[in-house]
């Protein structure tokens, strides 16, 4: 959604900071007289094909053509080359910063992937625009650009909203229209015809991603904040209003060309798929009396891997969303640390009681699940089924031998 990657970075920082100084030092000796020359827009850019890109983007663009200058102001900004980059990102220490770039390089940029960008003119005054300038140069300083990522909270499309909201001598007054979402709502709104990416942030997010949110927390998602913009009013003093958006073009087209086709085998059908064939190899192990305990080795193993990633997110991530998170039931560590003991008593064919307790386990987990607080994804229930056969066929197995 939010990422951008840094490429020679530092010399352009270098470059734009000592313009920008040049350009606040400027402004801080003078008021700015050619007021109706420079402007301020929040630009939001349309969502892209990978898992990063598809909520958008927003950032904003300063423009003051009597000193040539136009830049863009983006939150987005990070490195893959940060140590440790895929471990603290998992455990929700992404550290991102405020980058600026020429606004002729962020609109090729956009182009070239073929991404629309929409601008909003924002409705400032002489002193808002001043205010503004200086929050954005401040937070451009080395000691300050630096902040710490917050995927529902604090991220490229909050970060903007609350800087022009600082700027306002009044106060912005958004038109709620819309009944309260979720957070996965959006999320599914955003990840239409991404059926893996979808299933990947079904498996991380818990319940706190079903409750409701407010308006304002809906802002997140860049899209979301552009619409919230469109309708929104400054309230001044004497009950004056003004809109906060006075225009809005399309500064970024894109183009009309074939997309790629997704990826025919979605998560349903490959569960599924998967169900089907355990489900006919216990049926015939059962037939023939034998646990094919292999099966057990790599399925409940995948479980338990998948266990201990979630059991990671809920104990140690700073993600939100990711704390209380019902799938927990269906894939444990348990799952893997346990593996070696009940996979030597299927061997011997003797009655394992963790298949008993996973039965009754996933059998009331199944069967709450219309009423679960949490939503899950459909594709979770072959999975679970998966689980549950092959614990019942050990059980089967084990009572026809008793018997």
């Amino acid at each position: 959604m939010f990422f951008k990657r840094i490429i020679n970075h530092r010399v352009r920082s270098i470059v734009l900071l000592f313009l920008l100084t040049i350009l606040y030092s400027y402004t801080a000796s003078a008021t700015i007289a050619n007021t109706d020359s420079t402007r301020f827009s929040l630009l939001t850019c349309a969502p892209g094909d990978e898992i990063y890109s598809l909520f958008g983007h927003t950032a904003i663009r300063y423009e003051d053509p009597g000193k040539g200058i136009d830049v863009v102001f983006n939150y987005g900004v990070f490195s893959f080359n940060t140590p440790n980059f895929i471990y603290r990102f998992v455990k929700g220490e992404t550290d991102y910063m405020l980058g600026v770039v020429d606004f002729p390089r962020f609109e090729a940029e956009y182009a070239y992937h073929n991404r629309a960008v929409w601008q909003q003119n924002l409705n400032l005054n002489a002193k808002e625009k001043e205010v503004l300038l200086e929050l954005l140069y401040t937070n451009y300083q080395p000691e300050n650009r630096i902040y710490r990522y917050n995927f529902f909270y604090d991220n490229c499309a909050t970060r903007p909203r609350d800087k022009i909201e600082e700027s306002i001598s009044g106060k912005i007054v958004y038109q709620s229209v819309d009944p309260w979402q979720s957070f996965r709502d959006i999320i599914y709104q955003s990840s239409k015809g991404h059926e893996w990416d979808r299933f990947g942030m079904d498996l991380c997010l818990g319940v706190e991603a079903d409750r409701p949110i407010s308006y304002r927390e809906e802002m997140f998602a860049p899209l979301y904040l552009m619409d919230a913009f469109k309708h929104a009013v400054i309230a001044g003093e004497n009950n004056t209003k003004r809109p906060l958006v006075s225009g809005v073009s399309e500064v970024v087209s894109e183009q009309d060309i074939e997309k790629e086709k997704p990826f025919p085998l979605t998560p349903m059908r490959s569960m599924l798929l998967l169900f089907i064939l355990i489900a006919s190899a216990t049926i015939y192990g059962i037939r023939k009396k034998k646990s094919l305990w292999g099966i057990d080795l790599i399925l409940f193993a995948a479980a338990g891997l998948a266990g201990c990633v979630l059991a990671f997110l809920s104990c140690f991530s700073e993600h939100p969303a990711v704390g209380t998170n019902y799938l927990i039931f269906v894939f444990h560590p348990l799952h893997i640390l346990l593996l070696p003991l009940f996979l030597r008593k299927e061997a011997k064919g003797r009655k394992s009681y963790y298949h008993l307790i996973n039965t009754i386990v996933l059998t009331l987990f199944i069967l709450i699940w219309p009423v679960n607080p949490q939503h899950f994804n459909l594709a979770i229930l072959p999975l679970a089924l998966c689980l549950l056969v092959r614990s019942v066929s050990n059980l089967v197995l084990t009572y026809k031998k008793d018997k």
